[in-house]
């Protein structure tokens, strides 16, 4: 089950390696993960002094520190540790230098730096149920958590942890101060002709072959009686928690159809983008209160508010998914095809029937018409399109209608669908009217750029840097070594 509007399932992504946040490379050419560094204070005279475990001591001396951002070091090591867990993930670093590993990590620690600076806080459950989730990836991966120490060469399990979780605080701590940095720009319909105007007519961008389609889905009705037993049950749930001790997270992990997260906390500020139903019930509670039972587009639920922490929550939920019967089903599938005969033998335009009898509120106000989620438009390009639509559509000549379609909801029950060709676009030399949506993107993550570029200039003059060794000699993007 996923809550979030963005996703069918809500699923944390499981880093295999120590790494644990994905940037660009200096020249933004390439992705790395970003690996270990050590929170430091930002003069020579305290990194030499200040009191160190006997084990960073002897790290440190091995292998001497190769930047200081802030109030972080970066040492020579976790260049290359980068390097390694770059090979580890299948990437290649055949064209990728030290340097441009170095100035990567400097760009991480500076984003996290300012991060503590503007008071973005990251919450430890948060981060610690991502480790979970982490440890977990890495013991399926190498056998066991013996072998995770082993190719890591670490002593325990607690120092690993405690490793690990300040390599996510640093990574999320940086995701978020550049989400900040980007959050509010936009680009104007004037800035956008500018921007393409601006391109060399032989520079301009070839979009590949695209379709437009539109869609008719018809799921079946779940009966009264199904949605009775689930709201009984949930109620039940609640019960045992309020008046019997039982523990709200046993419930969920034994019981919730929400098996990505089970009885894990879920942290949530207003913004998220979660399902509007679900955030408006776990705002309104109290902490330690447990809601009612409501409906979301992804079945029932019941939440428990476990802190409020300023702008943020933290939260449990339970999901329980009520069945659809056979009759239903065969009902479902009956219409659907009955919809598609009448406008085959045209008695009904696809766009009308659409907005008749489709149950997906995305597509029906607009008569079915599919939108791209990247561009916003109505255009897909065929390479993007996901493998399951891709094959759905591929062989539909224009204007022509599939026949039904199964398919399951992000609850796991069938749906039945039908899908029109409403136009095929061949390969073409981008042009401003046709492309608008795809250009105004481009102009966007121009201007971001732009504005990321800007901010790090900035802050680098503004934020203790020193660079030592080698790294002295390379050619950065960014002014590290302020000349």
């Amino acid at each position: 089950m996923q809550l979030k509007t963005i996703n069918l399932r809500f699923t944390i992504k499981k880093g295999l390696m120590l790494g644990a946040l994905l940037m660009g490379i200096n020249a933004g050419a390439q992705e790395i993960i970003v690996t270990d560094s050590t929170s430091i204070q930002p003069e020579d005279e305290l990194v030499q002094n200040q009191p160190i475990s006997e084990d960073e001591g002897s790290r440190r001396k091995v292998d001497g520190i190769a930047a200081v951002i802030g109030d972080y070091i970066i040492l020579d090591s976790d260049v290359d540790l980068t390097r390694k867990d770059i090979q580890s993930q299948g990437g290649s670093t055949a064209n990728v230098t030290d340097c441009q590993l170095a100035g990567s990590l400097m760009e991480n620690k500076l984003y996290a730096h300012q991060a503590i600076q503007d008071s973005i806080v990251v919450p430890d459950a948060q981060i610690n149920n991502y480790i979970d989730q982490q440890i977990a990836g890495m013991v399926q991966q190498l056998g066991g958590m013996e072998d995770v120490l082993e190719f890591y060469k670490r002593d325990s399990e607690a120092e690993f942890r405690n490793e690990l979780f300040e390599l996510n605080k640093q990574s999320q701590l940086a995701q978020k101060m550049r989400q900040k940095i980007v959050e509010n720009i936009e680009v104007t319909p004037e800035e956008v002709r500018q921007y393409f105007d601006e391109i060399p007519k032989d520079s301009l961008p070839v979009f590949g072959d695209e379709v437009e389609i539109s869609e008719i889905v018809i799921k079946p009705e779940v009966p009264e009686e199904e949605k009775q037993k689930t709201i009984d049950r949930l109620n039940q749930f609640r019960a045992d928690v309020l008046e019997n001790d039982s523990k709200f997270a046993t419930k969920a992990i034994l019981y919730s159809d929400d098996t990505q997260t089970g009885g894990d906390i879920l942290s949530l500020g207003r913004k998220d983008p979660f399902v509007k139903e679900f955030k408006d019930v776990a705002f309104s509670l109290r902490e330690g209160e447990i809601s009612d039972p409501f409906e979301t587009v992804y079945g029932y639920h019941i939440v428990q508010l476990v802190k409020v922490r300023g702008q943020e929550i933290d939260v449990r939920h339970i999901l329980l998914i009520p069945d659809v019967n056979n009759a239903a089903v065969e009902k479902a599938k009956e219409k659907i095809d009955k919809v598609r005969e009448k406008i085959e033998n045209g008695d009904i335009e696809f766009a009308q029937a659409a907005r008749e009898v489709s149950d997906r509120e995305e597509t029906k106000s607009d008569g079915g018409k599919m939108r791209n989620p990247t561009t916003g438009d109505s255009r897909f390009e065929q390479t993007k399109l996901d493998t399951k639509l891709y094959n759905q559509i591929s062989d539909l000549k224009e204007g022509e209608i599939s026949f039904r379609i199964t398919e399951q909801d992000n609850m796991g029950r069938p749906i039945y669908k039908i899908i029109k060709m409403d136009k095929r676009i061949p390969q073409h030399t981008a042009d401003y009217g046709t492309d608008y949506m795809k250009i105004k993107d481009l102009a966007l993550q121009d201007k971001r750029i732009k504005a990321i570029q800007e901010w790090q200039k900035e802050k680098i003059q503004d934020t203790y840097v020193k660079i030592s060794g080698k790294y002295r000699d390379c050619e950065y993007t960014s002014n590290w070594l302020k000349k």
